[in-house]
């Protein structure tokens, strides 16, 4: 067997979503295999520490008690407190968000009239806060088809969780006995 048709060796590493493949000598493929897991693999988990990402789970454990899917669409569900207008229009767009996640709707987006419908809030109030919420970087208003839309941001979900921690603070977890 001569040099030039040496055995090649190919290995295929998969961690989470990421998929590298390396090819080559045993000693090449050795070698970028230890530095990929030396190397990367800690840059990846660094990364996932810092990635903010709500999933529905996310979104239900840190809203549950504002926001129900009814058979009229996702609403804001506060019962007797008191929250102002911002805050409603920002939990309805977490509840669009979560509706989308789950299932239940097909966008995550809402126009005006659509949050007015769910929230009872009038139109130019509406307006109002979206625009002071856009502002902020909370909210996203989405060109298109004539009419803005509006979506929850991630920064927005992060505040809008603040913010009610703040006005209702959970009360301490008895420990277990």
């Amino acid at each position: 067997m001569s040099a030039t048709s040496e055995r090649q060796l190919a290995v295929i590493v998969t961690y989470g979503e990421v998929k590298v493949e390396f090819s080559g000598s045993p000693d090449v493929v050795f070698r970028s295999l230890h530095e990929f897991i030396s190397k990367e693999i800690p840059n990846i988990e660094l990364a996932k520490s810092i990635s903010v990402n709500y999933s529905l789970n996310d979104l239900i454990q840190m809203f549950k008690d504002y926001i129900r899917f009814t058979e009229e669409g996702p609403r804001v569900w506060v019962q007797d407190r008191k929250l102002s207008d911002k805050d409603v229009i920002a939990l309805q767009l977490v509840a669009a968000k979560a509706a989308m996640l789950s299932g239940k709707s097909k966008s995550d987006d809402m126009n005006v009239v659509e949050m007015q419908a769910a929230t009872s809030l009038l139109a130019k109030t509406i307006g109002s806060r979206l625009s002071e919420l856009n502002k902020s970087g909370a909210v996203d208003r989405l060109e298109g088809e004539g009419t803005g839309r509006y979506r929850i941001t991630t920064t927005g979900v992060h505040w809008l969780h603040g913010q009610l921690l703040k006005k209702f603070p959970k009360p301490p977890q008895a420990p277990a006995p």
